[in-house]
Formats: structure tokens, sequence, C-alpha cells
């Protein structure tokens, strides 16, 4: 058989049923080829080493090792792109997010459980992201390997947060470079600021590298939309707030923002603002439909967000599949003052989502993800 112009899969499950459930997915596919199946962690590693896959998909829950030891063993001995199929439960959204930290490139929900007799329900979604996987290069996985912040009871009591800025002289405007043809607007570090996140496929690690680095007392609330399904936004909210100085949730309806705080936008619903008063408050959205089939939206909190003129926006868009953003940026920059941060293509996970940004010519400053927060802190009061 010829592998020379197809991606190698290899498919790790416990359960003889679902490895040959995914194995069909793949039959006749032009692009993918399946190579082989593991019936767990330790029969995997050794298959990565006698196979060479280009990608993988991985059960978490499996005897003798399970998916998330040998999510970590990978990434250390033989870095290949994981895909994680995960269960619905609070316990496995919580393991699919520690697998995102670990170093797998994505995820997709079973629709009913470890065996899940349905599986044919994400057949398209799991398709579709084993092929991206497979293009992502070895070195942007090992970008992250062994990061580990110190546990949230240690940073919020014993280390001193330096800010990532200068402080700015009264009535200072910035200067930055202009990486496209945008015409440099006029900012006031003194302005009120609300910090608008999007970003999809390789975005919870982003996320962990950005939101971490946030000083507590940022004078200003963070929106975030990372396209994830209902019930695994909450693990990925806690998470972060475990390892942060900032507060971290997942927005609720009715939530009044508040500085030094980031909402991330629950799965299912569009999450925009609503004045009360002199304040602004989270709006839940579950009747909007998906758009670009998603929901949450980054289009759809960029363009609501537009319509506020109250204060300036920082909208930042990293790694992710498609284009969602970047439409909702033509309006925040048609709209209001606005600064426009991309993550660069070298360390994005899927350059897709910051592509499209860029493209718009809106973009005002293209950076690596590690530089993401500073840059974003400079812009700050």
């Amino acid at each position: 058989m010829d592998f020379s112009k197809k991606s190698k899969l290899l498919i790790v499950d416990d359960s003889a049923f679902m490895r040959k459930l995914i194995s069909d997915f793949f039959k006749d596919n032009p692009k993918i080829e399946v190579v082989g199946t593991a019936r767990n962690g330790k029969d995997a590693l050794k298959k990565i080493q006698q196979l060479s896959p280009n990608v993988v998909t991985m059960d978490v829950e499996m005897p003798e090792m399970n998916g998330l030891e040998a999510l970590k063993e990978i990434m250390q001995s033989c870095p290949v792109p994981v895909i994680m199929l995960s269960s619905t439960t609070k316990r496995g959204a919580e393991n699919t997010v520690i697998a995102m930290e670990y170093g797998a490139v994505d995820f997709v929900a079973k629709p009913s459980g470890t065996i899940s007799l349905d599986l044919h329900k994400i057949k398209d979604e799991l398709i579709h992201k084993v092929q991206q996987a497979a293009q992502v290069p070895i070195a942007k996985l090992k970008k992250t390997i062994g990061i580990k912040p110190p546990k949230v009871d240690e940073r919020k009591q014993h280390v001193h947060i330096t800010p990532l800025h200068k402080e700015p002289t009264p009535n200072s405007v910035v200067e930055k470079p202009i990486v496209t043809g945008t015409k440099t607007p006029k900012w006031n570090n003194h302005s009120k600021k609300v910090v608008l996140i999007g970003t999809s496929t390789g975005g919870p690690r982003a996320l962990q590298e950005v939101i971490t680095k946030i000083p507590k007392s940022i004078t200003a609330p963070i929106l975030i939309v990372q396209h994830m399904p209902p019930g695994f936004t909450k693990s990925l909210a806690s998470r972060l707030d475990q390892l942060s100085d900032i507060h971290v949730k997942e927005a609720e309806h009715g939530d009044i923002l508040q500085n030094g705080t980031a909402y991330v936008a629950p799965g299912g619903f569009h999450m925009k603002l609503k004045k009360v008063g002199s304040a602004f408050a989270i709006s839940l959205d579950q009747e909007e439909p998906p758009r670009s089939g998603h929901r949450p939206s980054v289009d759809v909190m960029f363009e609501n967000v537009s319509q506020f003129s109250d204060f300036d926006k920082i909208a930042v868009i990293m790694t992710g599949m498609g284009s969602d953003g970047s439409k909702g940026l033509v309006q925040l920059k048609n709209k209001g003052n606005v600064m426009a941060i991309a993550e660069s293509q070298q360390t994005c996970i899927v350059y897709g989502m910051p592509k499209a940004a860029v493209e718009t010519q809106l973009v005002d400053e293209i950076v690596d993800v590690d530089d993401i927060t500073s840059t974003i802190m400079k812009y700050m009061p």
C-alpha cells in the first residue's frame, strides 16, 4: 500500500468496536490512511515508534495507560499531532482541558459516552480535525511542553507582579509599529478599555500562555470566545483561574463586567454586552443561530461590542481554523477606537483565523503568542 501521498493515522481506543468504527470513517479518504490501531496507551507508544504516524486519535479512558498518561509520554519522547476523543462528563471535560495543556492539538466530544453507538454524528468533525492536525508541524507541538505554572495559591500569595509595560506619561499616545496599511489611531492610555480575545484550534494552550501572564491589576475586563461545545468551557475557565492572577470564570447571563476578570463564553451561547445604568453586563444569546458553524462566535462578540463607544477595544485573534473574527474586526474598526493584535504564523497551531484577520489589512500588530500579553498591556491605562 502506498502511503506517500496520504497522511498516516493511528487510532487508539480500548474498544474494538470504536477502533473499527473510526477506521471505517476514513475508508477511501483521499487524504488520510489508517496505518494501525492500538488498544491502550502503552500499545500506542509502541505503534508510534513502529509506524511513524502523522496524526493520532486518542481515547482518554483506557486500561494500563490512559490517554492523558500516553499523551504526556508521546509529547516528551515522540511528538505527533493528537486529537483526543472525550466524554462530555465533568471529569471528561476536565481531562480534555489537561490534554490540551499537555499538547493535544484538538478534541472531539463523543456524543454518548465511552462507547458511542451514534459516533457517526461527529464523523465529519472528526475527519476535518484529523486532516487539519496532520498538517501541524512537530516543532509547534514541542513549544509548550513542560510548562507548569505554579499553583494558584502560591502565585496569589507570594508572587509580586511586575508590570509588563512602562507607565505612560500623562496624556501620552502610544507609538507602535503598524504592520498593515491601516492609519494609526489616536490612542489615549487613560480612557476605559476592554480586551476581546477570539481563538479556536490550539486556543486552550494559547490562552494559558496569555491569560496566566496578565497582572491582576489590569484595569480592564477581558472577554474570551474559545470554540468549544457546551460543558467544556466551564472546565477551561476553571483551569485558567487556577493558574492565573486574574479571576477567570465561565460567563453567566447578567454578570457585571469587572476589571481584572476574564469571562469565557459558554459553549452553545453567543456572548454579548448590554448596558445596565453606567455599567455593562454579559448577555448570553442562544436564540441567534451559530455563525459559520460557531456558537459562541468571535464575529458576533466583536459586532455586538462595536456599538458601544464608552470604551476603547483591544481585539486579539489567536490560533484557529477558519476565519471567525475577521468580519467582526471590520465592524469594530469602522465604529470605534480599536487596537487589533493577531498571533503570528510562527506560533499558531493553525494559522487560519489570524490569517483572515491580517488579510483585512486592519491588524495593527502581529506578534508571537509569547508576546501577546505584553502587547496588550502597553495599551492599558
